[in-house]
């Protein structure tokens, strides 16, 4: 026999003892807790998210399910901490847009690549963003905002949680449609950002609808507007972006869990149906459009052509923000 025909039999023997393990390791997922990272500090949009999926993961999931925040560098610590994990299926990532196809245009070496580097799970959510702004703004509608920002041009600010974010990327978006410009105000993070905003510090800026929910109930600021296709069936009378003369416009961040490349199919097949399962539970339903957000559903093939797709979409975005990789 030649050594080449020797060694792709022993190969054979060798998968084929490895193959009642592998079943077995699947068989019994999961035996232990699982860990999801969230890629940003407590009390976010993400933050939120996750910890809303944890609650109705635990149900089913009889091992447990931990929520561990890994802020940092715009999500990229979590993303490479959830890269070196073992890819095993105990160790996942909550990731967005941002993380996911922002960051590769934003940062010259972000520490992984959103394509190759993990195994999409499912989507869950879609999160849109409201145009806000303070009280006092001479402008009560999208139309009124573009139209003032063209007239003065000298006046024209908005702000945003930091360079590069969704909600400075959004205002790019919409200046690149609308043919006005804006000088852009950004802060460490939505928090100060919306509070800037309430202050009057600021006049107008585009913020996730979960975040921006309680500065709007209270009165601290207005919503004029929302980035979705749709109206929302919490703001059923607040128009979209695209019907306030703006067609086609359409904004979101979304959400969704992502294990490390390489974990078993059986396993990434086991967290979509568990996943899923939660996902389709009026109370989760219920609960993430009180937060403005709208569940998602999806395959890992789906969810892994939509960050294709948003990569696309964000680059352009990224460009006409002036912003440098870092």
């Amino acid at each position: 026999m030649s050594p080449l025909k020797s060694l792709l039999v022993a190969g054979t023997f060798m998968l084929a003892a490895l193959a009642p393990q592998l079943a077995g390791a699947a068989d019994d997922y999961p035996s232990k807790p699982v860990t999801i990272i969230v890629p940003y500090p407590p009390g976010g949009t993400a933050d939120i998210v996750g910890r809303l999926l944890s609650i109705g993961l635990a149900a089913d999931m009889k091992a447990g399910v931990v929520i561990k925040n890994i802020g940092g560098a715009a999500g990229n610590i979590g993303a490479q901490t959830v890269k070196a994990a073992a890819a095993d299926g105990y160790t996942l990532i909550l990731g967005n847009a941002p993380m996911l196809a922002i960051n590769p245009h934003l940062f010259k070496n972000p520490g992984f690549d959103p394509v190759k580097d993990f195994e999409p799970v499912t989507p869950i959510a879609d999160v849109p963003l409201f145009l806000i702004t303070h009280p006092s703004a001479p402008y009560k509608t999208a139309q009124e905002f573009v139209q003032w920002a063209k007239k003065n041009p000298s006046k024209a600010n908005y702000a945003s949680g930091s360079a590069g974010s969704t909600t400075n990327l959004a205002m790019e978006l919409f200046m690149k449609q609308a043919g006005f410009r804006a000088v852009h105000i950004p802060y460490k993070g939505s928090g100060p950002a919306l509070a800037a905003l309430a202050a009057g510090e600021v006049p107008v800026m585009f913020e996730l609808m979960p975040s921006a929910n309680g500065f709007i109930k209270g009165g601290q600021v207005n919503a004029i507007a929302v980035t979705s296709a749709a109206r929302q069936v919490t703001y059923p009378n607040l128009p979209t972006i695209a019907e306030s003369g703006f067609p086609g416009f359409e904004v979101a961040s979304w959400f969704g869990i992502l294990a490390p490349a390489g974990t078993p199919k059986p396993v990434i097949a086991y967290l979509h149906k568990t996943i899923t399962k939660v996902i389709s539970t009026p109370q989760f339903k219920n609960r993430l459009l009180e937060l403005g957000a709208v569940p998602m559903t999806g395959g890992p093939d789906e969810f892994a052509k939509l960050i294709k797709t948003e990569l696309q979409k964000w680059e352009g975005a990224v460009k006409s923000s002036g912003a440098t990789p870092e």
